[in-house]
């Protein structure tokens, strides 16, 4: 007979997890919200981006009345290409990605200046952490417990 019923390939099939919203925080957001954050929100279907860029980092491109312009990379095969799309601001937040890197940026501008009155060369480079120091260990010799394999014996029954 065959298959009776055909799957859906829609915008939208297969993220009932990933687009659900968590527990009491269901419906449209309050007017704050668009002045301040920038999430990705389920409820609003206007601008949704497709699921294949969910989670993904971009560069905004473009800023638009209702929409932003973010310019994504995407694995083609053996390739990457760089993809532009308009998205909701409901649907992107800032990005966290490089703030360990502006800030130690910040304190290496600090660390150069401090040296720089100093009259000192600083080295700025990050050195990997090496290896752990060595360490004795000592036991008297009634702890000491030899550990022998016991003898083979044939046993034919």
């Amino acid at each position: 007979m065959g298959k009776t019923r055909v799957i859906s390939k829609g915008y939208r099939h297969g993220t009932r997890d990933k687009y659900s919203k968590k527990y009491r925080t269901k419906g449209r957001p309050g007017i704050a919200r668009y002045l301040v954050n920038f999430k990705r929100d389920p409820s609003i279907q206007k601008g949704l981006p497709y699921s294949l860029y969910h989670g993904r980092t971009g560069i905004v491109f473009n800023v638009n009345r209702n929409a932003l312009g973010v310019e994504i990379t995407k694995i083609v095969g053996n390739r990457q290409l760089r993809k532009r799309i308009h998205v909701r601001i409901e649907h992107v937040r800032k990005s966290r990605c490089n703030e360990a890197f502006l800030h130690r940026v910040k304190d290496n501008d600090k660390k150069k200046a401090q040296a720089k009155l100093e009259g000192k060369k600083l080295v700025c480079k990050r050195v990997p952490e090496g290896p752990k120091p060595m360490k004795t260990v000592t036991a008297s010799p009634e702890d000491v417990e030899v550990l022998a394999p016991l003898p083979f014996v044939e046993n034919y029954f």
